[in-house]
């Protein structure tokens, strides 16, 4: 039975990680409050949509009274002055990934879930909201925790439903920087995993994609032996070789022909999307998605076989699918210029993600001259990956690249600068002009006055999107 009576208080209560978390807790009766900067942040919206007004910056007296805190590993994390004073007082203390482990099982709200965790380098976010849809869409009602600001087919980035499934992301990353360096998906114990893919990332944890794949093989070897079953992407040399290091159950998915479900015949039209998927060479029909991109088709595919195992028919499966719409900060479209020009942004911050996203567009949108303004995430993963990143947007007419925005668990580093990646961009023949501040990136769009002709797509995982939604005057 849930204590509809606990106080649970949220620090870095605005981000993807906590505010799913939150709107879940608030969902199922709990008393919930939380803190963090007072800046603009994508959850804005639907916390205030539950009832949920963060209280600005940090002070030890916001935990006064509360019986649970549940922190972020950024502004702080473990040294956060308000967790600091937590412990002090004989308050229970919960990291992000503790917390969710413990929501996602039920422990937390007294009851039981049967855990379906979405993880991978990239596309968690989509895929998990994808699945939610599905569920949610034929009746399952299932609790959900999303990364991501607002997501139109769902009520909410966060729900505590009455249905027997937990749907949630699970993220390599470390449970605590400094404390614990434990990947938080280990601390997760689901019945259905997905891995949509293996990339090197986070460099500032990692050494390499083969530490990476040894913690993700630790991650899915806790599944259940009988009962329990991996999804994984079979495409992609790092993809294979995990897949054959893992010897329970598994099912491949992607486009070749090898995998148990193979995607086939993929059209964009527009911002719409259709492809085929055959289930052991057998087809099961075509499949319709309002967003593009052929990696939105994969991770449409892996929760196409996540719900035949746990028995949806496939014509409720396709409805759920053709119902999603993406997601906040996902190949959103923002609006229009005042000469016509579209402005999408995007969350991608890897060069791969950055690479595939920038080719989706291309697809969907032939005949527009396409403008990709990124700003860098993390100075470690910009210093790691720089060979990457300047080869990462060969899809795109022209690049305006910002200065890196800083991760709140880093310093900034004052003898390196994202210019690097600019400069090396013009090496290779491609146009790309390097402005540091956001305010001039503006001011430089609203000069060069794109026409009607050019799409312009802001990327990246810090604030980005706040030009976006500046040109267009949301």
């Amino acid at each position: 039975m849930v204590n509809k009576k606990l106080k649970i208080h949220f620090v870095g209560i605005k981000g993807v990680g906590l505010a799913p978390l939150a709107i879940t807790a608030k969902e199922a009766g709990y008393v919930i409050s939380g803190c963090d900067v007072a800046e603009e942040f994508i959850t804005d919206i639907p916390l205030r949509n539950a009832g949920i007004v963060p209280l600005p910056g940090f002070a030890p007296n916001h935990v006064d009274g509360i019986d649970l805190v549940i922190t972020t590993s950024a502004h702080g994390g473990l040294d956060n002055p308000e967790v600091k004073y937590a412990k002090k007082q004989g308050i229970r203390v919960l990291t992000h990934g503790e917390a969710l482990a413990q929501f996602q099982s039920g422990e937390i709200f007294g009851r039981k879930f049967e855990g379906i965790s979405i993880s991978g380098s990239h596309g968690k976010t989509t895929t998990t909201a994808m699945l939610a849809t599905v569920l949610l869409e034929n009746k399952k009602d299932p609790s959900f925790a999303v990364g991501t600001g607002s997501v139109p087919s769902l009520t909410s980035c966060g729900h505590f439903g009455r249905g027997k499934y937990f749907i949630a992301e699970a993220d390599e990353y470390v449970n605590d920087p400094v404390y614990d360096k434990r990947p938080k998906f280990l601390l997760q114990n689901p019945k259905i995993v997905i891995v949509t893919n293996i990339d090197f990332d986070h460099p500032d944890i990692f050494k390499d994609v083969s530490e990476i794949e040894k913690i993700f093989l630790s991650f899915v070897n806790k599944l259940d032996s009988k009962n329990g079953v991996l999804i994984v992407c079979g495409d992609g040399d790092y993809n294979k070789k995990f897949a054959k290091k893992y010897l329970g159950r598994k099912i491949t998915y992607g486009v070749s022909i090898d995998n148990d479900y193979v995607v086939e015949r993929i059209n964009i039209s527009g911002e719409r999307m259709f492809f085929w998927v055959k289930k052991d060479k057998v087809l099961l029909g075509e499949f319709v998605l309002q967003v593009f991109g052929e990696q939105n088709a994969l991770n449409a595919t892996a929760a196409i076989a996540a719900c035949l195992e746990i028995g949806m028919p496939i014509e409720q499966i396709k409805k759920g699918l053709s119902q999603f719409m993406g997601t906040k900060r996902r190949s959103e479209f923002v609006g229009k210029l005042t000469t016509g020009a579209l402005v999408y942004d995007d969350y991608a911050h890897h060069p791969t993600e950055i690479s595939k996203t920038l080719q989706s567009f291309k697809k969907a949108f032939p005949d527009k001259k396409l403008v990709c303004i990124f700003q860098p995430h993390m100075y470690s993963r910009t210093k790691a990956l720089l060979p990457e990143f300047k080869r990462a947007f060969t899809n795109s007419d022209e690049i305006i690249i910002s200065e890196i925005f800083p991760s709140y668990r880093e310093e900034i580093d004052p003898n390196f600068s994202s210019r690097e990646i600019s400069e090396g961009i013009n090496k290779f023949g491609e146009k790309s002009t390097f402005i540091p501040t956001l305010r001039g990136v503006v001011e430089y769009v609203n000069q060069k006055k794109y026409s009607k002709n050019y799409l312009l797509v802001t990327m990246g995982a810090g604030d980005i999107y706040k030009v976006a939604q500046t040109l267009v005057g949301v």
